[in-house]
């Protein structure tokens, strides 16, 4: 394996996380100051420690001045959910550079309790119904339908592998386990979509404590190491579905990430899959080599991603379907946790590799490792 000079350069040494529902007695800078005082305390830091500040869903200068953070690294990336993977890969570069030491990475979102809308706006596309991600992921698929015989079925045995896990995560706010029936007969939202398809919208706070490997020696947890990422863009369809499913970027990622980590697909031991709708994961396994292009219905079928039947177990905490919508922040956090054997009932055995994937127009997969 070619060495890659950003390999092993960065780590995870604490993670924190809210409860997950409705607070309207707080806001997103509440929420986002509690999971960063739960990742301070579990990596055995401070705010006086941090001298690096990533920030997402909230305003860098209140946040700072609401916690005491005076940084000399600090950014705020979009709220888009694939900028979950970009603040990991803009931490780890900061690190390996130098431009900070110790950096604390804070999501906080109150969508639930503010009414948030992911869509029903005007737009230039309105007129054919595509107000929402929901309507163009719809459109997406059925896509996929005709071109290789999917069906919606398929995308049951992901929703309902999801929910086995999250009802094994105390976190989750749905954890009533679901059968393909009742997939199969939950409402459609957006056809061939239906109800449990879609993902949770949740007032939450999750953030992340990153340093180099040299300051974790002396830090409360095990360090979980950032192997490799990959990354590539393309918005040559921004506005209306991707043709293709991402399936190029992704393919194009999973050049790089695996030579970049020195880790192999086969030896990857659990998945964390951006999972605002069942399709995405059908498009993120396909596009990442997992199974071939059109093969991603049949790869999901009879437990394959599922903790203690699948080679891949995916998504442990429940991920956005059961857990709650955090926009790949909770997933990230759960890897975290499976490579320290934190998870319990939901533990991946001997898990030392954990994958992450986003298939949207900003495809992105991270290798983590402890």
């Amino acid at each position: 394996m070619p060495d890659w000079s950003m390999r092993d350069k960065a780590c995870i040494v604490g993670v924190g996380t809210t409860e997950y529902g409705s607070f309207p007695e707080t806001d997103a800078y509440g929420l986002g100051a509690q999971a960063l005082n739960a990742a301070l305390d579990d990596a055995g830091l401070t705010c006086a420690d941090i001298d690096g500040l990533i920030v997402n869903r909230i305003a860098y200068e209140r946040f700072s001045q609401l916690t005491n953070i005076n940084p000399q690294y600090m950014l705020a990336t979009e709220m888009h959910g694939r900028f979950s993977a970009v603040s990991l890969m803009l931490a780890a570069q900061a690190l390996a550079t130098g431009a900070a030491n110790v950096v604390a990475l804070v999501y906080g979102n109150n969508g639930k309790s503010s009414r948030m809308q992911y869509g029903g706006g005007d737009s230039l596309w309105a007129p054919w119904g595509l107000t929402s991600p929901g309507a163009s992921h719809a459109m997406m698929f059925r896509e996929h339908m005709a071109a290789f015989g999917t069906t919606s079925e398929d995308l049951a045995h992901i929703a309902v592998a999801f929910r086995k896990h999250a009802a094994l995560n105390p976190s989750a706010v749905m954890r009533k386990p679901i059968t393909v029936e009742e997939h199969q007969a939950s409402r459609f939202i957006c056809e061939p979509l239906r109800l449990l398809d879609y993902c949770l919208i949740n007032d939450g706070g999750v953030a992340w404590i990153m340093t180099t490997p040299e300051r974790a020696k002396d830090l409360r947890k095990k360090p979980v190491y950032v192997s490799g990422y990959a990354r590539q863009d393309d918005f040559s369809q921004a506005s209306i579905p991707t043709p293709g499913y991402w399936y190029p970027s992704l393919q194009t990622v999973a050049g790089k990430v695996y030579d970049r980590a020195g880790i192999g697909r086969d030896a990857i031991d659990g998945l964390m899959i951006y999972d605002n709708f069942t399709p995405t994961v059908l498009f993120a396994l396909e596009g990442m080599g997992f199974c071939k292009q059109g093969e991603g219905g049949a790869f999901v079928r009879d437990g394959t991603l599922e903790l203690g039947r699948g080679r891949w177990p995916t998504n442990t905490s429940g991920g956005h379907l059961s857990e709650s919508y955090m926009q790949g922040w909770a997933l990230l956090a759960e890897a975290a946790k499976q490579l320290r054997g934190e998870c319990g009932d939901r533990q991946i055995p001997d898990c030392r590799t954990i994958q992450y994937i986003c298939a949207t127009n900003v495809s992105s997969s991270i290798i983590l490792r402890n």
